[in-house]
């Protein structure tokens, strides 16, 4: 999801506004925000710092963390930094949707570093970028090194996601299962891994108990945001638009799950529809104003299921297609060509997942 320009075919955004008092306080920085007077003293301050900054955006759905982030690693001396700090750095650059220039750092720490613990992180963050992107060979060799160097719930995670979008959903399903339920005593990073893959593939074989892996997740990190939008979105599509408002609760300030929840609203005809859609669309304006469309997955999904603008849904879903080739984005792509009635870029999207082998009980659309 790169920041691409394009021409705003929504509403144009409020008037900014410019006079302010000066002593009006305008907005509250986060309190972990860094600030001019502390800066990290050590590669390994630095790299902790960095690593604070990337779980706090992750958890919180807050960009501006990214930006704090991105500010320490501008002002870090180039010939300071260090295998951990090149992984975290590429990190960021995914979260902001560089992904060659994140490659190629990750590339960089596999080739040269003589840390393992380093090259492990690394070719883990390479394979999962690979996964996002839908190259599915080069994650297949990520994956492979992983598990030599690395074997266990990890790295079986890894390969199971390549042979689940590859043609094989149910035996990569099998064998992670069988895997998970052998590893007694497994570390609770292994366990997220695993039981967040399980549900994946369960999701894309239509199978219930995508729920259970789902909500085993969230038992063990609440904050992932990611398997909370996953199980969101899987809730809406069974017609249960009351349990999204619920796992949605309090969770207004991430562009995804506010979408989700939106959707269900209006499917529900909610009493709190209009304050959430006319927060959403202010937010989504000023984005646009901006030139920061690092969301336009959410975009796209606001303008297809809330907005009913098929066409607007249609381009932002074709430019994420481009960067981020995940089953959600798939089939999305595949739902707004087909409100939009553009058979081409179906045919395209077919044509796609044909190659690859990939199947997926969410992509009804692709039946002839």
């Amino acid at each position: 999801m790169t920041a691409l320009a394009m021409e705003s075919v929504m509403a144009a955004p409020a008037a900014i506004e410019t006079d302010f008092d000066d002593q009006e306080i305008l907005i509250t920085l986060p309190s972990g925000a860094q600030t001019p007077d502390n800066p990290p003293q050590t590669a390994r301050d630095a790299a902790d710092r960095v690593q604070a900054y990337l779980t706090e955006a992750r958890s919180l759905g807050d960009p501006r963390y990214l930006g704090y982030a991105q500010a320490l690693l501008n002002s870090w001396p180039q010939e300071r930094m260090t295998d951990r700090l090149h992984i975290l750095s590429a990190t960021l650059d995914q979260s902001l949707h560089r992904f060659d220039a994140a490659r190629q750092q990750l590339t960089q720490v596999i080739q040269q570093s003589d840390d393992r613990s380093q090259t492990v992180q690394a070719s883990l963050t390479l394979a999962n970028l690979e996964l996002v992107q839908g190259r599915y060979t080069p994650a297949l060799d990520q994956c492979n090194q992983l598990a030599t160097v690395f074997p266990g719930l990890i790295a079986g995670s890894c390969l199971a996601q390549v042979e689940a979008r590859t043609g094989n959903p149910q035996t990569a399903y099998d064998t992670l299962l069988t895997l998970t339920n052998r590893a007694s005593g497994a570390d609770t990073t292994s366990l997220l891994w695993a039981e967040g893959t399980l549900a994946d593939i369960a999701a894309q074989l239509g199978l219930v108990a995508a729920e259970q892996h789902w909500r085993r997740v969230l038992v063990l990190a609440p904050d992932d945001l990611y398997s909370r939008a996953q199980l969101a979105d899987w809730l809406l599509n069974k017609g249960d638009p009351e349990a999204v408002i619920a796992l949605t609760e309090q969770y207004e300030q991430v562009d995804s799950l506010a979408v989700i929840r939106a959707i269900a609203m209006k499917q529900l005809d909610h009493a709190d529809a209009d304050r959430l859609t006319a927060m959403l669309d202010e937010r989504f304006a000023e984005a646009r104003w901006r030139g920061n469309l690092l969301h336009q997955r959410d975009l796209a999904r606001y303008a297809l299921d809330v907005e009913g603008d098929n066409q607007t849904a249609l381009s932002y879903a074709r430019e994420n297609w481009q960067d981020q080739r995940e089953p959600l984005d798939t089939r999305l792509l595949l739902r707004a060509a087909e409100a939009a009635g553009d058979d081409a870029a179906i045919t395209e999207v077919r044509a796609w997942l044909q190659r690859h082998n990939q199947t997926d009980a969410r992509y009804p659309e692709t039946r002839s």
